[in-house]
C-alpha cells in the first residue's frame, strides 16, 4: 500500500510540474521609450506621424527581452509574424502611445514599427506573452510610468536646456526605485542628447529591477533634453537619420 502512495504522489507531482509555465529563457527586459524630439533634431531629421498624437510626450519603441551577457534573442519564431487583426482592440491606444516619428523611414508608418517589433522580440517570449498581452503590457506599463511628467518635476524640461546624465537617472530611480539606461544621439551641430530611456524589468514584465549593464556609453555627462518638434507638413518628407537603432 505505502509503495501505491509513493507512486502516486510521484504522479502528481509530474502532472503539476508538466502543466506549469514554461519559465523564461532570457534574463530581463529592457522596457524603451524614445522621445521624438531627438530624432527631429538631428542632421537627417524626422517625419511625424500622419494620423494618431502628436502631443509632446516620451513614445513606446518596444520591450525587448535580454540576457545578462549582453546579447539577445531576436526573430525567434518565423510561423507566428505579426497579425494586427489579433490587437485590433489596442490600436486606438497604441496610435496615442506607440507613434513612429521616423524611426522607420518616411512617411512614418505605425504598423511598420508594431510588425517590426513582434517579430524581432515578441516572438521571442511566447513562453510568457501572446500577440495580446505583449502589446498589452508596453501600454500598461506607459499609463503606469509618465516619464515626461516625472523628469519635469525635477526641473528637467524639454527646452533644448542641458543636464547632467546623472540628474536625469536618479529623478525616475527616485520614482521606480532603480536607474535607467540613458541612450543618447546628437543634434545637428553635435551635441549629446536624451533620445532613449530603458528602463529594466524582471524576465516576466512584472516588476522593476536593477539594470544588469546600461547603454549609457553614448551619452556625455551633460546632455541636451531637445524640445518637442512641432508638426510640419513639410517634415514629412525628410529624410529618416541614419544613426537610429531600430532594435
Amino acid at each position: 500500500m505505502r509503495g501505491i502512495i509513493i507512486v502516486s504522489l510521484l504522479s502528481l507531482q509530474s502532472l503539476v510540474v508538466s502543466s506549469s509555465p514554461t519559465s523564461p529563457d532570457f534574463n530581463f527586459f529592457y522596457w524603451v521609450n524614445y522621445w521624438p524630439g531627438a530624432i527631429c533634431d538631428s542632421q537627417n531629421g524626422c517625419c511625424p506621424p500622419t494620423k494618431g498624437n502628436t502631443a509632446s510626450d516620451f513614445i513606446i519603441h518596444g520591450l525587448w527581452p535580454q540576457f545578462n551577457n549582453g546579447t539577445w534573442p531576436a526573430f525567434c519564431d518565423q510561423t507566428n509574424l505579426f497579425d494586427i487583426s489579433k490587437i485590433s482592440d489596442l490600436v486606438c491606444q497604441m496610435e496615442k502611445k506607440w507613434t513612429e516619428w521616423g524611426v522607420w523611414a518616411c512617411p512614418s508608418n505605425e504598423t511598420n514599427l508594431w510588425e517590426h517589433e513582434w517579430n524581432k522580440h515578441g516572438t521571442c517570449v511566447q513562453s510568457i506573452f501572446d500577440h495580446h498581452s505583449y502589446f498589452l503590457t508596453n501600454l500598461k506599463f506607459r499609463h503606469k510610468l509618465n516619464l515626461l511628467n516625472i523628469l519635469i518635476q525635477k526641473g528637467i524640461k524639454p527646452t533644448d536646456g542641458f543636464y547632467g546624465l546623472d540628474e536625469i537617472k536618479n529623478a525616475i530611480k527616485c520614482v521606480i526605485g532603480f536607474a535607467p539606461g540613458i541612450e543618447c544621439n546628437e543634434d545637428v551641430k553635435g551635441n549629446k542628447q536624451l533620445f532613449q530611456i530603458y528602463i529594466c524589468l524582471d524576465n516576466y514584465a512584472k516588476e522593476f529591477v536593477e539594470c544588469p549593464y546600461v547603454p549609457d556609453k553614448s551619452c556625455a555627462s551633460k546632455i541636451k533634453f531637445p524640445k518637442f518638434p512641432e508638426r510640419d507638413p513639410l517634415s514629412e518628407s525628410l529624410s529618416v537619420m541614419s544613426s537610429v537603432s531600430t532594435t
